[in-house]
């Protein structure tokens, strides 16, 4: 439709918002992989800290951040609606400032953990990321704009691990720190979600963001019609008038008269609306499907994969083309994601990642091919894995919902995924221990192949729709039917 026609200075304007937004997600790559390439040093007699790290300092150097995340992103869902998108996300941004000014000023065993524990504060602010961008992305490039949140993510990955291969310990940490306090000015130059400030009744400032994000004018039809979808989707009764889309007199009715004044907190909203359950079941099945097909377990655990596979490479350099190959794919997701929609895109390659797994799992338990084969499936896994089913997931965590219950939602998938991956991290060296890797990959397969027939049946087909479009695919087929024969 001509409203939502993107315009070159409006993509720009909304793609360089929206890289600043996800920077966040590059500076929770830098704090990941920081761990990894200084391990070796940590636990050695010849350590930059004061004593060698032990073996329990260093599961708690890799697990605090998790925790860290599973305790405040239960947070976001408030402060993302009591200050706004633009200043929730700086506030999440300053633990992560805090966190390399506490590790650049000591060399302090239990300091540094508290420091990685803090950062975990930071990278929940994931899920206002993905809010925040989902309001200032037109429909049309919505889906390209949040899937970039991921490529942050490993661009994060590859630049620490190339910092880490090529720069001393300080060096490292010192530009860890001027990145993190970057984020914070680059967020002092957006503007506030227009969505939010409809929500606080400062339409005038609404208007003004919407011109600034398209580049037009605030007089012009393109914010008149924008604000006045973002007053629908505002509109407690909007279930009421989807439910009634066939009723022409009711709809009416409905628009026409002045909305009540909601009084709804938001638990009270989500237990009211069953198109907002709905949708929070569909984004929770899809946040557990990409979790437990293992694709974080094996990343912590491709180094061991590699050094069978491929023992006269760098362990290190193998690192930097994994994150190359995830950075790619995430790339490429950006591109077709719009194109081809959410629902292929999750079905085939939670398929074909699956398919991956499997082949992984028979050539561990059996050695059928040349170890190098290992290597290879590995790769073609995580690029395929990255080129949907690793993005999916959080781009409808932030466009499946209704703004009353977008930061509630958000936060209870982003929690949720954070405390499956915590428990993956937890189980997954007892069982492969007492397992094996073979069987683990079977499982993850198992788990693909489930999760992509959920969503042939669950799933709808989000691309380029408004929140209000998308609420109506999760009114419930029996009340359509209902209506129709009505």
């Amino acid at each position: 439709m001509d409203s939502d026609k993107v315009t070159v200075r409006g993509f720009l304007v909304q793609g360089v918002a929206t890289l600043a937004i996800s920077y966040l997600a590059t500076l929770t790559g830098l704090v990941f992989s920081w761990p990894s390439y200084n391990v070796a040093n940590f636990m050695s007699n010849d350590t930059v800290l004061y004593e060698p790290m032990t073996s329990v300092h260093v599961s708690l150097l890799g697990s605090l951040t998790n925790i860290g995340a599973m305790l405040g992103t239960p947070f976001c869902g408030y402060i993302v609606n009591w200050m706004g998108r633009k200043y929730s996300a700086m506030l999440f941004g300053l633990p992560f400032v805090l966190t390399w000014t506490i590790i650049s000023v000591t060399s302090s065993v239990p300091l540094i953990l508290t420091a990685m524990a803090l950062a975990g504060f930071s990278t929940a602010g994931q899920a206002i990321s993905s809010i925040y961008i989902s309001e200032i992305s037109q429909d049309s490039i919505r889906g390209a704009m949040m899937s970039t949140i991921v490529s942050s993510y490993f661009l994060g990955l590859l630049i620490s691990y190339i910092f880490g291969g090529y720069l001393n310990y300080d060096v490292v940490v010192y530009l860890h720190l001027s990145m993190s306090v970057l984020y914070l000015v680059m967020l002092a130059l957006l503007k506030e979600s227009p969505v939010f400030l409809m929500q606080r009744g400062r339409e005038k400032e609404a208007a003004e963001s919407i011109a600034f994000y398209r580049q037009v004018k605030v007089t012009s039809k393109e914010v008149e019609v924008e604000i006045a979808k973002i007053r629908l989707q505002l509109d407690p009764r909007l279930e009421k008038i989807l439910e009634g889309e066939h009723d022409v007199t009711i709809t009416k009715e409905l628009i026409d008269s002045q909305p009540p004044a909601p009084k709804l907190s938001e638990w009270q909203f989500l237990k009211q609306s069953q198109t907002s359950m709905n949708a929070l079941m569909t984004s929770l099945a899809c946040m557990a499907t990409m979790i437990l097909m293992g694709n974080i377990a094996l990343q912590v655990y491709a180094e061991t994969l590699f050094k069978e596979a491929v023992p006269l490479m760098d362990s290190n350099q193998c690192s930097i083309f994994l994150a190359i190959d995830l950075l790619v794919a995430s790339v490429l997701c950006s591109f077709v994601i719009d194109k081809f929609g959410r629902k292929f895109l999750m079905i085939s390659t939670s398929f074909f990642a699956s398919v991956c797994t499997m082949v992984l799992g028979t050539q561990i338990q059996w050695h059928w091919a040349p170890h190098w084969f290992t290597a290879v499936t590995i790769y073609v896994y995580s690029f395929i894995f990255n080129v949907g089913v690793a993005v999916i997931p959080y781009v409808l965590s932030a466009e499946l919902f209704l703004p009353e219950v977008r930061g509630l939602c958000s936060s209870i998938v982003m929690a949720s995924g954070w405390a499956m991956n915590f428990v993956t991290m937890v189980i997954f060296t007892p069982v492969v221990e007492e397992v094996g890797f073979a069987p683990l990959f079977y499982a993850f397969s198992v788990v693909g192949f489930i999760g992509a027939g959920y969503c042939v049946f669950y799933l709808p087909e989000t691309k380029g729709l408004s929140v209000d479009a998308i609420q109506a695919l999760f009114v419930k087929k029996s009340k359509r039917k209902a209506l129709e024969l009505s």
